[in-house]
């Protein structure tokens, strides 16, 4: 059920493409799809600040009422040119080391939901540590840690959204779903959306362990569509991951469990989205390009219901294994940015992912080489993972 203040996501987009300011993440918005492949770099050291000019971009087509708002940004130290920043005017600032705030200007939202993904080519995670409005701004707090929970400097990608109100009509047969919670470690909800319009309930079952219930999005069993989940602490590291998870006709059932710098079960406020058929922040045709797809591993296959592609639909995304704990992985025809990538651990162990490099545009496909999995110590480690790229188109 939603418990947020009603907006047009679109009448926030065009308040934050007028708002210049400067800016550490140079926003290049297009619409057609970006024929370019960038280079392999390393993002193990970050500049304390990168300074460059607010680009004001055309107005978006309209978009549904769902999300209410939206902003993403890929921050990483070498490259102030990568189109990956929603919207225009987005800026990130170092404010202590390994420590954050990423700005998304007119993006102000009561509640909604943060998820964030390291982009470093040594073992690192990123958490989220609190976000809050700034006049028509909505702020986001990240802070970024190596292997052992030493703060360090990190790249890393960073989603905020908020909604409220239905998903726009699935284009296909099947219905999308869209949901997610903010919540305490007490199971306690902050802010929450469910698509079907239900409420939907976190209890917490163990220490680090809580079982999130989605109800009114049943989808086929055993397991359809995809999660996030991201730690959200402001005090000590932590990592948040689904450790297990369970379709079902009525609902969706998620085992969300979080740890300590080591390894050890740590209760934390999180946050965890679910996407069937729909964006990782809700919207669906628009946007026309979006994927997701699990790397389940021994818990069972990647094709099928955890496997789609708003162009190609089933089956098409791949998930190829290059060495122990990493992965490539290709989403045929979502070359369209701006867009914006998530991955999570998928495993009931002491395990985090991230991604080693900024994913790059091949030809008409988003290719993310690599996503990178590890135990706390920083040791690599084939672990499950589900991973979702989202456009702002």
């Amino acid at each position: 059920m939603p418990d947020e203040r009603p907006r047009r996501w679109t009448s926030r987009l065009l308040a934050g493409l007028t708002a210049g300011r400067a800016v550490v993440v140079r926003a290049v918005v297009v619409r057609a799809v970006i024929a370019r492949v960038v280079s392999a770099v390393s993002v193990s050291a970050v500049c304390a600040a990168v300074v460059a000019a607010p680009v004001v971009v055309a107005a978006p087509a309209a978009h549904a009422a769902v999300p209410d708002t939206l902003g993403f940004a890929l921050f990483t130290p070498v490259s102030v040119t990568l189109p990956d920043v929603w919207p225009a005017g987005t800026s990130v600032a170092a404010v202590a080391p390994g420590h954050y705030a990423v700005r998304f200007p007119g993006q102000a939202a009561r509640g909604g939901v943060v998820h964030v993904t390291a982009v470093n080519d040594t073992p690192h995670w990123c958490q989220a540590e609190k976000w809050t409005t700034s006049g028509a701004d909505e702020i986001v707090y990240v802070a970024c840690y190596k292997a052992g929970g030493t703060p360090d400097a990190s790249g890393f990608s960073v989603l905020f959204t908020s909604s409220t109100g239905p998903l726009p009509p699935s284009p296909g047969p099947v219905p999308n779903r869209y949901g997610y919670v903010d919540a305490q470690a007490s199971g306690l909800i902050n802010s929450q959306y469910n698509s079907s319009g239900l409420a939907n309930g976190v209890s917490h079952t163990a220490t680090g362990a809580w079982l999130v219930k989605l109800p009114g999005l049943g989808t086929p069993a055993p397991r359809a569509g995809s999660l996030q989940a991201t730690a959200v602490n402001a005090s000590v590291p932590a990592y948040c991951a689904v450790a297990n998870w369970a379709s079902t006709a009525s609902d969706q059932q998620v085992k969300v469990s979080c740890i300590d710098r080591g390894g050890s079960p740590l209760d934390t406020e999180f946050t965890l989205s679910y996407q069937y058929q729909a964006s990782l922040y809700g919207g669906a045709y628009p946007p026309k390009y979006f994927g997701y797809v699990g790397n389940l591993l021994s818990i069972g296959p990647v094709a099928g219901p955890t496997d789609f592609n708003s162009v190609t639909g089933t089956a098409s995304n791949t998930v190829t294994p290059l060495v122990v704990g990493q992965w490539l992985v290709t989403f045929p025809y979502l070359a369209q940015r701006p867009d914006n990538v998530q991955v999570t651990a998928l495993a009931g162990r002491a395990t985090f992912c991230a991604l080693t490099q900024p994913w790059v545009v091949s030809g008409a496909d988003t290719v993310v080489k690599t996503v990178a999995c590890y135990t706390v110590a920083g040791t690599p480690v084939d672990s499950p993972f589900l991973i979702s790229d989202n456009s702002a188109f």
